[in-house]
């Protein structure tokens, strides 16, 4: 593919914009229209950078999975590795559940969810953003703010499980806060923790 012009890549930003923040407010299924008029595109254009809804949808879905990794990255460089590990993982609990809509929606537009996330840019996204959680994880458990017996495989199960607790408390912000304060305090060491075998790398 050749390069986008700048006033395209512009365009392209715009709508990005919009559309995540339609979705984040109203939901993966707000027509396109209704994302045009806020980025202030014609759906024309719209249709232009991303031929389909589901298009539009995945791509909203991994600049989120991007900008989560720069996130990443910026907090890997504080002086406090296990606040910068706690923070992260609250934020991508979080985005868990949001990608568990946009699943949704994708599905019901006839997209094969599974095989998406299989191939494409999204594997590449996706890699980027599980190293930069190791190194988190790596970093707090060596400042001694994480049990030593967890590995990337058993924080991925707590972070789905997070994930639908989060969708389960949807309206409820204090519920939240604390299901997810009871998930992270699983995670800090405890005399005599110990999980049967050895971490998950």
């Amino acid at each position: 593919m050749r390069p986008l012009r700048a006033d395209a890549r512009r365009n392209q930003a715009r709508i990005l914009e919009a559309a995540d923040e339609v979705f984040a407010a109203h939901g993966p299924a707000t027509s396109t229209e209704q994302i045009a008029r806020r980025a202030e595109v014609a759906i024309g254009t719209v249709f232009r950078h991303f031929p389909t809804k589901a298009a539009l949808v995945e791509a909203v879905f991994i600049d989120r999975l991007r900008r989560l990794t720069a996130t990443a990255a910026e907090l890997s460089a504080g002086p406090d590795p296990g606040a910068a590990f706690f923070t992260f993982v609250t934020r991508w609990a979080e985005l868990s559940a949001v990608k568990h809509a946009f699943a949704d929606a994708l599905a019901r537009d006839g997209v094969d969810v599974a095989g998406a996330a299989a191939a494409g840019e999204y594997v590449r996204v996706r890699a980027e953003l599980t190293a930069a959680v190791g190194a988190l994880l790596e970093r707090a458990q060596g400042a001694g703010a994480v049990r030593a017996d967890v590995g990337t495989a058993e924080l991925d199960a707590l972070l789905i499980g997070a994930a639908r607790a989060v969708e389960h408390t949807a309206g409820h912000p204090g519920v939240r806060r604390r299901t997810l304060t009871i998930i992270l305090d699983g995670l800090r060491p405890r005399d005599g923790d110990a999980v049967p075998g050895a971490p998950t790398p």
